[in-house]
């Protein structure tokens, strides 16, 4: 390689300082706390909030704790007030959510779903794996219900420090609205490309 290098003539002293490449871009905090249960709910409720009233969500650091630990099925609201102009439909509406995590309690939602019960909640977020995918197969092991929270921890120790934490904020994200999906996030283009349909398979091994 050096040989190389110096038969083309570089002289790496001389050349001009460059940043490292960034094939895989950026995340937000929001974009972090995926790694836990409740994360996605959490991430969707900072910027749909903040684009549907103007202003971020009325919790502490922008840590929505009804969305946070380890019980298996959790449910809270959030009440939408002095929305914008272009929401004003929205005003007054609790808007209502449910986290789930583990594969038993994915269960009882869908069964709950089925039943009816759930028909006034508005977001609903299931995890497989306990703990969200910080207790998933590609994590090292052994694994426990300690060391699922100590990673929790460590996942919103991190995320608390990083500039910015709201997925609309994101540098990427805000690139790719405006040069590509320029019809927004309901646009057409953004439907086809971003969101996911599921068909049913049945059994690929009998």
């Amino acid at each position: 390689m050096a040989t190389m290098i110096k038969e083309a003539g570089i002289y790496l002293p001389e050349m001009p300082k460059t940043g490292f490449d960034d094939p895989f871009g950026e995340a937000s905090g929001a974009g972090l706390i995926f790694g836990a249960t409740g994360g996605v709910m959490e991430a969707a409720l900072r910027t749909v909030y903040e684009l549907v009233t103007g202003r971020e969500v009325p919790f502490k650091n922008l840590n929505i704790e009804p969305c946070r630990g380890f019980d298996g099925i959790k449910q809270a609201s959030v009440k939408l007030e002095n929305c914008v102009n272009e929401y004003s439909f929205l005003e007054g509406i609790d808007l209502k959510f449910l986290v789930a995590h583990g594969t038993a309690n994915a269960k009882k939602v869908m069964q709950m779903l089925k039943r009816g019960e759930l028909n006034d909640v508005h977001f609903v977020e299931i995890m497989a794996c306990p703990g969200g995918c910080l207790g998933g197969g590609g994590q090292p092991i052994p694994t426990s219900a300690e060391i699922r929270r100590k990673r929790a921890q460590a996942i919103y120790e991190e995320e608390a420090s990083l500039p910015i934490r709201k997925s609309h904020e994101n540098p990427y994200v805000k690139y790719i609205y405006q040069k590509f999906l320029t019809e927004g996030p309901c646009g057409k283009l953004s439907h086809k490309l971003l969101h996911t349909h599921y068909t049913k398979r049945g059994r690929f091994i009998s």
